[in-house]
């Protein structure tokens, strides 16, 4: 089904924006890994809102693991976790139901299931499924870090200011770094022109985008496969499953296409520690789909949020007329910055089930 992803490992989303609550059944972890549950509550708590750069709506994001866990270990059943909707006001979108938001999968839920499709806060497509997303790749974190993997990321841009990217060789202690500020910037003085183009935005009844840079550590070379089963592939799959990511580009990305060949590729050479290495990683630690030892270095592209308080132009579905639309309630000016511990969430799980493959 189109909500599970993975192959050794299957990951699972289910619930809706407003329904009871959201969650996640993962098939295929490796039996006898231990879950620190406050590691991951502390995990979570990078994706929840908090502060007016963010939504009004306060969920807890109380995880409650119903199965796959005993004595505080994974025990080869299917985990299942659930996070009780304790905040939803699905009263709020009553406005909706026959006039479509622009930009939001309104009318192509209703063009797909008509009027049983239930979309009160976007429904299944809301980013409040990121939370499920977010158990399975916590735990899939905790379980990678015991392997001397790591991942991490950043808001590379948002509102059109950039963060400075990553270093040739990031590792965990800027990961670690990053994970405990309130605003995930490498350069703070970057981070605080970020959080004002956001805020200036939010002023306006407007919104941005912007950028999340992902990269992963100590991943070995000859992990994955050529054509359709590579890396690139499977992660892309993943992270196309965030709502509002609209492109993703690894090492160099699309200015690759701008250089030559003798600028653009990577030469070897032989490392500090005696592994083949490359002088600098535009392949972003990928070729022909399978990792080559250097770090693996994606970024992913969200589009601003297109819960706007404007009036914006869209059509009655019943009378098919023009019809002016004027979003209230409680929505993100810019959902970039909390979705950095979601594209962590689904590369870790991805290179978690590649691993799990190749053993």
């Amino acid at each position: 089904m189109s909500s599970e992803f993975g192959n050794r490992l299957k990951v699972n989303l289910f619930g809706q924006s407003h329904g009871k609550a959201v969650g996640v059944v993962i098939d295929g972890l490796p039996a006898g890994e231990s879950v620190d549950e406050e590691e991951l509550r502390r995990f979570m708590a990078r994706r929840r809102a908090r502060g007016p750069l963010s939504t009004a709506r306060r969920e807890e994001d109380a995880v409650i693991l119903l199965s796959g866990i005993m004595n505080g270990k994974t025990c080869g059943s299917p985990l299942c976790a659930v996070i009780e909707n304790d905040d939803a006001r699905p009263g709020d979108y009553a406005a909706f139901s026959d006039v479509p938001r622009p930009s939001h999968a309104d009318y192509a839920a209703f063009s797909k299931w008509g009027r049983a499709a239930d979309m009160r806060g976007g429904g299944h497509f809301s980013g409040r499924l990121t939370a499920s997303l977010c158990v399975a790749g916590g735990i899939a974190k905790q379980i990678l870090s015991r392997l001397g993997i790591f991942v991490g990321a950043h808001l590379a841009e948002a509102g059109g200011v950039e963060d400075v990217p990553f270093p040739l060789y990031p590792d965990r202690a800027l990961f670690e770094k990053l994970a405990e500020k309130d605003f995930p910037a490498i350069d703070d003085e970057r981070g605080e022109r970020m959080k004002a183009a956001i805020a200036e935005a939010a002023k306006e009844s407007d919104s941005v985008g912007g950028i999340v840079e992902c990269a992963a550590i100590g991943i070995p070379a000859g992990v994955g496969s050529p054509m359709f089963g590579g890396v690139e592939n499977r992660l892309s799959c993943a992270v196309f499953g965030i709502p509002a990511v609209k492109g993703i580009e690894f090492g160099a990305g699309f200015s690759s296409a701008k250089k030559r060949g003798s600028e653009n590729n990577d030469p070897f050479c032989v490392s500090e520690s005696g592994a083949v290495a490359t002088t600098k990683n535009d392949c972003g630690g990928i070729l022909g789909g399978i990792t080559d030892g250097m770090p693996v270095v994606f970024r992913a592209a969200f589009k601003p949020t297109p819960s706007i308080g404007r009036p914006q132009q869209s059509v009655n579905l019943t009378s098919l007329e023009p019809a002016e639309l004027t979003i209230r309630g409680r929505h993100d000016p810019c959902v970039a910055h909390r979705a950095v511990p979601v594209v962590e969430s689904a590369a870790a799980i991805v290179i978690l089930d590649l691993l799990l493959e190749g053993k």
